[in-house]
């Protein structure tokens, strides 16, 4: 059997040109009348007797519109609306039944059936219905065609970005450093001064490039597809070792809590990394000198929870609703030295709940803030 499958955009065409239409029903007359009507308008029109030669004729034509009878021999109508949405879900099913009760008919709409139309029915009802249906699935396709447009558009720009504009800024830094060093002549040391201004402004570019490309990758799901068990000790251990050079540099000391003998997690271990990395370096960069940034692990029934507490400038109560959007700072002059493309907390959000978990934070200015990490345990295998 050749199973054809036909673009968004294809199908959206076929709708309009000349749409195939299937009459599922026991009953003779019934199928040949609504053919009758139905090939009088323009339409291709189907039949089938019953339940289970409909299924077969919907694998085979797809067609764009289904009449089915509920009351048939062999598969009745209610189970073949569960199992057309599985074929194509922008076929639109509309039931014919002698038997119309307001319970069968809420029981046919929740199995996705588009419309209800009691028998006996007038030629004018069932053209109607037919071309309402059939509008539907236009509109349906005409969404599912541009969602695919968007998503192609989104790729090529990914790989614009990527290319195009990551290449000519690292270009840029190379040559900046260059002339900053004074291989091509003598600088001033005014001049110097602006050059390493122009050098953080394109790495600040660059780390935006590099957090929307993250962003963009999450959002498509590749992270999900590289899931294995995950040890959250080992991964915290070598991000707090990472990472003390620059709590060295800041006067802030790094303190790890982990029980021996902790259950795994399954996800990504570089996107977990990256997401404590990014909320360790965050309480880092927001604390004063002397201060601390905790990291605590504890075993729930079914969870592992992170805590990564710091004793940094905190976050005001207005501002906190609002620290995982995109693209969001907090501005204060105790922020002003701390660079940032404003996607790093969107962006540890979004690799959390890929891994089906969840994160929540609490704060106090002037004392600190507390980043709570809550991960589904690795089921056991069976």
């Amino acid at each position: 059997m050749t199973d054809v499958r036909l673009t968004s955009k294809q199908q959206s065409q076929k709708v309009v040109e000349k749409a195939t239409i299937l009459v599922i029903d026991d009953e003779k007359a019934m199928r040949d009348s609504c053919c009758q009507v139905l090939t009088k308008d323009g339409y291709r029109a189907e039949t089938a007797v019953d339940g289970d030669t409909g299924l077969q004729k919907i694998r085979e034509l797809k067609p764009d519109l289904v009449l089915v009878d509920l009351k048939m021999p062999g598969m009745s109508g209610m189970e073949l609306l569960e199992k057309v949405a599985d074929i194509d879900p922008n076929i639109v099913c509309v039931v014919i039944t002698g038997y119309a009760t307001i319970e069968s008919a809420v029981e046919a709409m929740k199995r996705k059936a588009y419309d209800f139309l009691p028998k006996p029915f007038t030629p004018d009802e069932l053209r109607i219905i037919t071309k309402r249906g059939l509008e539907k699935r236009r509109l349906a396709l005409e969404s599912a065609r541009l969602q695919q447009e968007k998503e192609t558009m989104r790729k090529n720009f990914i790989t614009l970005v990527s290319h195009q504009l990551r290449s000519p800024l690292g270009s840029v830094k190379q040559y900046l450093g260059v002339i900053k060093e004074g291989f091509v002549g003598e600088v001033a040391s005014k001049q110097k001064e602006l050059m390493e201004k122009a050098v953080t402004r394109v790495d600040d570019l660059l780390q935006l490039i590099d957090d929307w490309l993250d962003m963009s990758r999450i959002e498509a799901g590749d992270i999900t597809e590289r899931f294995k068990p995950v040890a959250l000790a080992h991964v915290l251990s070598e991000i707090l070792e990472l990472l003390k050079p620059s709590a060295e540099a800041k006067k802030v000391a790094l303190d790890l809590n982990s029980p021996s003998g902790l259950p795994v997690v399954e996800g990504d271990r570089e996107g977990l990394k990256q997401a404590f990395a990014n909320l360790i370096s965050n309480g880092i960069n927001y604390n004063r000198e002397g201060g601390m940034v905790i990291v605590s692990v504890v075993e729930d029934i079914d969870d592992l929870v992170v805590e990564i507490s710091d004793t940094g400038i905190g976050i005001s109560k207005d501002n906190l609703h609002f620290i995982f959007d995109e693209f969001f700072r907090v501005k204060s002059k105790e922020t002003r030295g701390v660079s940032g493309s404003g996607l790093g907390l969107p962006i540890v959000k979004k690799i959390i709940e890929a891994h089906n978990g969840s994160i929540k934070a609490t704060s106090e200015v002037g004392k600190g803030s507390t980043f709570s990490v809550i991960l589904p345990k690795a089921k056991a295998e069976q």
